[in-house]
């Protein structure tokens, strides 16, 4: 897993949560459970990741983002980390 693209990640996730302890995260924890995030908490994730990392994630891609590992792989599949 790319560090800089999972700090990219984690630091989109700490910008909505940030009392919840992104780091310890299991990377195939799912995300919304485990944080709590509501639909409109994961739509303000996935567009923190897109001014980080300038990739357009459509709405038909969301479910693709649901650990960490998921998040990082799309990331990095679309361009980021390189």
């Amino acid at each position: 897993m790319n560090a800089s693209v999972r700090n990219i990640v984690e630091t989109a996730l700490k910008e909505l949560r940030p009392e919840a302890s992104i780091e310890s995260l299991a990377p195939d924890a799912n995300l919304r459970e485990e944080l709590d995030l509501d639909s409109m908490d994961f739509l303000n994730f996935v567009i923190g990741l897109h001014d980080a990392t300038g990739i357009d994630v459509p709405e038909e891609d969301y479910r693709r983002l649901w650990t960490l590992t998921d998040c990082v792989g799309y990331l990095e599949e679309h361009g980021a980390g390189h």
